[in-house]
C-alpha cells in the first residue's frame, strides 16, 4: 500500500484532495491520510483517503470541495454512505471526534456498483441500500479495524486491503468502463483540451456518443468535465501566482474573464477574488503570533 503521490497541475505536483479542497487554511481537521490504489485496482480505485478530527464542542468545521468526477464509498464510526458525484462544489461539515474511511472510486466503477450514475449524482444514500448485506458486513469489518486507534498505520492497510478485496468483485473493468477512465483522464491530465470536438477526435467518437456514454456513466456532460478541470487549475493558480482575472482567464482556456468568472462563481459560490481573500484571510488567522 503505497502513499498517495498526488497529480500534476501545470508545472506543479498536486495532492488530489489538495485539488479539490476550495476551503481556508483554517478549515482543516487534524489530518488526513492518503493511499494509492494497489496496481491491478487502477481502473475501479483512486485512492482511500482517512480523515482524522478533532474539533472543540460547539464549533464545526465546513469543508467545501470540488471533487472527482467518480462516486466515492465512505464509512465512519456512525455512518456509511455510498455518494454520487456532485457535479458543483459539495460542502461536508465535521464537528466532535471522527474518523472516516473514504474511498475515491475510479470514474468507471460508480456504475458498476450502482448502475446508471445520474440516479445517484448529488446525493448520498446509505451504504447497505446500494451494497445489501455485502455493504453490512463491509461497514462492520472496517469499523472493527478502526475502533482502538484511527491513526494507527497498521489499522489503515488493514482496511484498506478490506476495502480493495471488497472491490476485486468487480474486475474485470468492462470496456465501456475503460473508455470511460481514458477520457475523464485525458480531459484532466492535458489543458489543451478545451473543446468537446477535442475528446471525440482523440477517441475517435462521435459527439452523441460521447454526450450518451458519459451521461451513462457519470451522469455529467463532456462540457463539464472540462469546466471542472479549468476551475479546479484556476484556483491552484490564484494561490501560486500573482496574476489578473484575464491573465487567470487565459491561462486555464477562457476566452474572456467574464466567462471564467461566471463559470467560478456557479460553480464555487464565490468569485475568484472572493476565494483568494478567503484563502488570505485563513493562512493570516492560521499564522503564529510573533513577540
Amino acid at each position: 500500500m503505497k502513499p498517495d503521490t498526488g497529480v500534476v497541475v501545470g508545472t506543479v505536483r498536486r495532492d488530489p484532495l489538495e485539488l479539490a479542497l476550495l476551503a481556508s487554511p483554517r478549515e482543516v481537521h487534524d489530518r488526513t491520510y492518503r493511499y494509492a490504489a494497489s496496481a491491478e485496482l487502477t481502473g475501479l480505485l483512486r485512492r482511500c483517503w482517512i480523515p482524522v478530527w478533532s474539533v472543540p464542542a460547539g464549533e464545526n468545521v465546513p469543508r467545501r470541495l470540488l471533487q472527482d468526477p467518480a462516486c466515492q464509498l465512505v464509512i465512519g464510526a456512525d455512518h456509511a454512505r455510498f455518494y454520487g458525484i456532485a457535479p458543483e462544489l459539495s460542502t461536508t461539515t465535521l464537528t466532535g471526534d471522527g474518523w472516516a474511511v473514504g474511498l475515491t472510486l475510479a470514474p468507471a466503477t460508480g456504475y458498476l456498483i450502482g448502475g446508471p450514475a445520474g440516479v445517484w449524482n448529488d446525493r448520498y444514500v446509505d451504504l447497505e441500500e446500494v451494497l445489501g448485506d455485502d455493504g453490512r458486513l463491509l461497514t462492520g469489518r472496517v469499523r472493527d479495524l478502526m475502533a482502538a486507534d484511527p491513526h494507527d498505520p497498521a489499522a489503515h492497510r488493514a482496511c484498506v486491503r478490506v476495502c480493495e478485496d471488497f472491490l476485486r468483485r468487480y474486475l474485470p473493468v468492462d470496456a465501456e468502463g475503460e473508455l470511460t477512465n481514458a477520457v475523464v483522464a485525458a480531459v484532466e491530465q492535458d489543458p489543451q483540451i478545451l473543446q468537446v470536438a477535442q475528446i471525440c477526435e482523440r477517441f475517435d467518437l462521435g459527439e452523441r456518443a460521447l454526450q450518451r456514454l458519459l451521461r451513462r456513466r457519470l451522469g455529467l456532460t463532456p462540457k463539464c468535465l472540462i469546466q471542472r478541470r479549468r476551475l479546479q487549475e484556476a484556483a491552484v493558480r490564484l494561490l501560486d501566482e500573482t496574476t489578473t482575472h484575464a491573465d487567470l482567464a487565459a491561462a486555464v482556456g477562457y476566452a474572456d474573464q467574464s466567462h471564467m468568472i461566471r463559470d467560478f462563481l456557479h460553480i464555487t459560490g464565490m468569485t475568484p477574488r472572493q476565494f483568494l481573500g478567503q484563502q488570505r484571510a485563513g493562512a493570516d488567522a492560521a499564522a503564529p503570533a510573533r513577540g
